[in-house]
């Protein structure tokens, strides 16, 4: 379900924001939602992959075991 929601922000934030016929006018989303809609999807995707976001390791000097 999750994966049909995400494609479909991803496919209204591409397609235009408003449409005429005949002589034609297309009206583009603000870049502002495309911002959004981008973060959104990051943080959906990051919210969803495994660990915690940080790494351990061990940090010791040169010249010592």
């Amino acid at each position: 379900m999750s994966d049909t929601l995400e494609t479909a922000i991803e496919e209204n934030a591409t397609a235009p924001r408003r449409a005429s016929g005949d002589a034609g006018s297309v009206e583009q989303h603000s870049l502002r939602d495309l911002i959004e809609a981008d973060k959104h999807l990051a943080a959906k995707k990051a919210a969803a992959a495994k660990g915690l976001g940080i790494k351990l390791a061990k940090i010791s000097p040169d010249g010592t075991v």
